[in-house]
């Protein structure tokens, strides 16, 4: 079984694409224009065992935003791509990821249903050239468009870079966990419904 997936949208804000492996091990190629975003998604990649591409070229003049969110929503769409009817999965993720003083925690169900509880906050407004507040929209539109029920919370810790940094690892690290393959139902889908 292949779970992959090649995605590419492009609007007058951005022109993006993206290439996901679900079953990876955590090679990134990330060039979105910001920096810290690139970071933080090679975190993610790494510590989600994912091989993962992104190529994103976006309204950098205005602000980070739009380029932020669209990575999300495609982020998300290729995910939904690479997972297909969801058959064999563990669905359920869960991670706890401390970096210095920050801790955080995520869970997440790959139900098809998309839900964000976030509970995180930053100290200051900027990380690089990118507004702390993209991190949770980053979040909001991958979960949005991935179909799937989060919440990030932050147990401990006060500087931004790393409150953001344990965020993307424990995400990835909870998605690692429920994409993975269980054995034991022998590719059936991991609901009493029969459906996700």
């Amino acid at each position: 079984m292949t779970r992959t997936s090649e995605l590419s949208r492009k609007t007058s804000e951005t022109d993006i694409l993206i290439r996901l492996n679900l079953d990876g091990t955590g090679k990134a190629d990330i060039n979105t224009g910001i920096g810290y975003f690139d970071h933080m998604l090679s975190a993610f990649a790494r510590h989600g065992l994912f091989d993962l591409t992104v190529q994103a070229k976006g309204d950098l003049h205005i602000d980070a935003h739009h380029t932020v969110e669209d990575v999300g929503i495609v982020f998300g769409q290729a995910l939904c791509n690479a997972l297909g009817a969801k058959r064999g999965i563990q669905r359920f993720g869960h991670a706890v990821v401390p970096m210095d003083e920050a801790l955080v925690e995520a869970a997440l169900d790959l139900s098809g249903r998309a839900f964000v509880v976030w509970n995180v906050s930053f100290e200051r407004p900027m990380l690089g050239q990118m507004d702390t507040q993209l991190v949770e929209e980053f979040f909001r539109a991958l979960a949005g468009n991935g179909l799937f029920n989060l919440h990030v919370i932050q147990r401990a810790g006060h500087n931004a870079h790393h409150v953001a940094e344990a965020s993307f690892k424990a995400v990835g690290r909870a998605l690692r966990a429920a994409v993975a393959i269980e054995p034991r139902v022998a590719g059936e889908i991991p609901s009493t419904k029969g459906v996700i």
